[in-house]
């Protein structure tokens, strides 16, 4: 059982050392990828696949580099975090849902958010469809513009409380009204005029990513949105293992850590940290090297896509929680 559960306010022996060859990584990471935003990277050689604009994680990658700032408190690593936080402004008025997590993550932590995170929040509400009850999934990465997914509630749901709380209310609530109605769950729904909304099949319903970043988005409305009652729900969304399975329909296939790491986070918000410090220690002990790279995520196995890798937004989230929990900064 985690020191966590034991007492709240302990500082795991652990975890110092942990976050310290993380931000470590990120040194080294920012020095190979310069100012491209890095993705995903091989188990073996810790090489990056990158990307020139961000992508939907563009905002991980930023987040990482104000927690590195934050921790050594050198003006180069604070240029650096403000540097690429500039580089993400070409997303505040893109066609996607996924700037919650592009700018609440990428902007949370920041000493200098150069306007985005505001400029973005009201981008976010013109977007909001009252009609639907939701910002749209949007068509920024192709496909069908009105669609509803659990991984675009997380980042939203306090980015859009910071200028209107009544639609990150809906937003929310759309989301798991869809979501968790019925079994097997869908993490996905399109939108159509005459037939309303229909479940969509990708990502899968075993997708270990659709509950933990519900559960993230509730987390951050009892935090931003005093959703108490939404706290109680956290046990429906916490898989029994520390590290779920990428996809509970391949029982012989790979684990996922950014889902780990994901709802660490989220439950470390909830006051849950007994489970959350759990996880945190199983992650730190089994799937973190001596170079802080947190392996073992899976990005898309449907397609077969970096399956057992080192993933940015895992990292960064590991890295979140650790801050959180060894008093480097609290939880946004």
């Amino acid at each position: 059982m985690s020191a966590l559960a034991d007492d709240p306010t302990a500082k795991p022996s652990w975890a110092p050392s942990a976050l310290a060859s993380i931000l470590d990584r990120v040194a080294v990471t920012h020095s190979a990828v310069g100012d491209r935003f890095p993705l995903f990277a091989d188990p073996e050689s810790g090489t990056w696949t990158t990307t020139g604009r961000g992508s939907w994680t563009g905002g991980f990658w930023a987040g990482l580099l104000w927690l590195r700032a934050r921790y050594t408190g050198d003006p180069a690593d604070r240029e650096a975090a403000r540097a690429c936080t500039a580089r993400l402004a070409g997303w505040a008025e893109a066609d996607t849902a996924t700037r919650g997590l592009i700018f609440w993550y990428g902007t949370a932590l920041a000493e200098d958010d150069l306007g985005l995170r505001e400029r973005a929040a009201r981008a976010c509400l013109t977007s909001f469809d009252p009609a639907l009850g939701l910002v749209p999934w949007g068509a920024a990465f192709g496909g069908p513009r009105l669609l509803a997914r659990a991984d675009g509630v997380p980042g939203l749901v306090p980015l859009l409380a910071t200028v209107d709380t009544a639609a990150a209310a809906s937003h929310l609530h759309r989301h798991l009204d869809l979501c968790l109605a019925q079994r097997p769950r869908h993490w996905s729904w399109q939108h159509a005029p005459r037939t309303g909304w229909t479940a969509d099949g990708e990502p899968p319903p075993g997708w270990s990513r659709g509950p933990a970043w519900l559960l993230l988005a509730m987390a951050e409305a009892v935090r931003h949105l005093g959703a108490a009652e939404l706290a109680g729900a956290a046990d429906e969304l916490t898989p029994d293992d520390l590290v779920p399975l990428a996809d509970t329909a391949h029982p012989d296939g790979p684990r996922d850590t950014s889902a780990a790491a994901i709802t660490a986070a989220a439950l470390l918000d909830l006051g849950r940290r007994g489970r959350a410090g759990a996880i945190l220690e199983e992650l730190v002990r089994s799937h973190l090297t001596d170079d802080g790279r947190l392996v073992d995520g899976c990005y898309d196995l449907t397609s077969g896509t970096a399956v057992r890798h080192e993933l940015v937004w895992g990292d960064f989230f590991l890295a979140y929680a650790l801050a959180v929990i060894t008093g480097l900064v609290e939880a946004v």
